[in-house]
């Protein structure tokens, strides 16, 4: 969806450009350590809004855990899982797949 939010102007001086409130606020740029990448393309100015991860939860955003959540929500798409519903239910089934004596 496309909103006009009307003109700004660019300062001369350092080329500052302020973005509407109502815009930060829409996309989360008045958040603390929010950024903005700049692209140019096919002869527009395009601002793609980025909100910084908090370092505890970096791990869940690198490529290898972002592949298997993939590959999880693939399986689960196709069938390919099991409800349980309680822990102890999930528990048995684990020990059954290890077998006897496995514990």
């Amino acid at each position: 969806m496309e909103q006009h939010l009307g003109f700004v102007s660019v300062q001369q001086r350092n080329g500052t450009v302020t973005i509407p409130a109502q815009a930060r606020r829409a996309l989360g740029l008045d958040r603390p350590g929010a950024q903005v990448e700049v692209v140019l393309r096919d002869g527009e100015l395009v601002l793609v809004p980025y909100i910084a991860v908090p370092a505890e939860t970096a791990w869940f955003w690198t490529e290898g855990h972002q592949a298997a959540e993939r590959a999880a929500d693939a399986d689960i798409a196709a069938g390919r899982h099991t409800d349980f519903a309680d822990a102890e239910q999930l528990l048995a089934h684990l020990q059954a797949l290890s077998g006897p004596g496995d514990e």
